[in-house]
C-alpha cells in the first residue's frame, strides 16, 4: 500500500506509522491492489512508485520488470529502511527505495516507463500538482497509474451507528488536513487538470466478508482509531475525546465478530498516458 507519501512541507499523513497502519499496508499486494496495471507491466521497464510504503506492492513490480529498474520513494526515513530491507530479503537486485517529495521528484523530465500511485492522492493538499510532476518525470507515452479509494462510497453491514461515527469522524479530520477522502470519484477530474488527454478509468473493490478477513480488517481499524495518527490528530484537534475513539474501536470490534458482517471499499484507478 503505497499510501504513505505525502510532502513535507505542507501535507498531513492522516493514519501515520503506526504498527496498525503498516500491518495493514503489508497486505497490499500487486494482484490484490494493482490488478489494473499489471496487464502494462513488461520486462524492462523503469518504474517510480510513488509513496511506496513498506515496499510489497513495489517488490512485485520488480519481479514483474525485471531486469527493469524499480525506485520505491516515501517520505518516512524509517519506513524507507523496512522497505529496503524487505528487496534484500527478497534478492530483487533491480529494486530500491529512497525517501523524497511528490512535489520535486528528483528525475529528470522522461526518466521512467511507468510511475505509480496508491492510495496518495487522498492525503495531498494538492493531488493536481501531484499528478502533473508524475507526468513530468514519465516519458512520452509512459504511463501514470493511480488508485484510490473512495470513502463516502464505502458501504457494510450491519448498520452499526459507531461505524458511522467512525465514517464523519475520518471525513473531518481528513478534510481539516485539507485532504480528500472521496477522491476515487475525483481522479479523472483530476488528471484532466494536470493536463492528461489520454485517461483510461477503471474501478475494483476491496471486499471483507469472510470470518478471517473481517477479524484482520477489524482488528486494523479497532487499533488504528485508539493508538495511530487518527487518534492523536482527532483528539488535539478536537475532534473527538477518548471515550468517543474507545467507542467506535468496540463497534469495529463488534463489526467483525458479526457473522453476517460485510465491509466494501470501492477503489477508482486510471491509467494515464504522458
Amino acid at each position: 500500500m503505497s499510501e504513505e507519501f505525502s510532502t513535507e512541507s505542507q501535507d498531513v499523513y492522516t493514519h501515520g506509522h503506526h504498527e496498525s497502519v503498516l500491518r495493514s499496508h503489508a497486505a497490499r499486494t500487486a494482484a490484490n491492489s494493482a490488478a489494473y496495471l499489471i496487464p502494462h507491466l513488461t520486462h524492462g521497464l523503469r518504474v517510480l512508485d510513488v509513496g511506496s510504503g513498506p515496499g510489497t506492492i513495489t517488490a512485485d513490480f520488480a519481479r514483474l520488470v525485471a531486469p527493469g529498474e524499480v525506485l520505491g520513494l516515501d517520505r518516512s526515513p524509517e519506513v524507507v529502511s523496512a522497505a529496503t530491507a524487505l528487496a534484500a530479503e527478497a534478492h530483487l537486485q533491480n529494486l530500491s527505495f529512497d525517501t523524497g517529495d511528490i512535489y520535486a521528484l528528483d528525475f529528470p523530465d522522461s526518466s521512467f516507463d511507468v510511475v505509480h500511485a496508491h492510495q496518495v492522492l487522498q492525503h495531498l493538499t494538492d493531488p493536481v500538482e501531484a499528478l502533473r510532476e508524475m507526468r513530468r518525470v514519465a516519458k512520452p507515452g509512459g504511463i501514470v497509474a493511480v488508485r484510490d479509494a473512495d470513502f463516502h462510497g464505502m458501504s457494510w453491514y450491519p448498520q452499526l451507528p459507531e461505524l458511522d461515527e467512525w465514517m464523519e469522524l475520518y471525513q473531518q479530520l481528513a478534510r481539516h488536513n485539507h485532504a480528500e477522502p472521496d477522491a476515487g470519484r475525483r481522479l479523472i477530474h483530476w488528471a484532466r487538470a494536470a493536463g492528461f488527454t489520454d485517461v483510461t478509468p477503471s474501478s475494483a473493490n476491496w471486499l471483507y466478508a469472510t470470518a478471517e478477513q473481517r477479524t484482520w480488517h477489524a482488528g486494523v481499524w479497532a487499533d488504528r482509531v485508539t493508538h495511530s495518527a487518527f487518534a492523536e490528530q482527532a483528539a488535539a484537534h478536537g475532534l473527538a475525546d477518548a471515550a468517543l475513539l474507545e467507542r467506535i474501536s468496540a463497534g469495529w470490534r463488534t463489526w467483525g465478530a458479526s457473522a453476517d458482517g460485510w465491509f466494501l471499499i470501492p477503489n477508482a484507478e486510471i491509467i494515464a498516458r504522458a
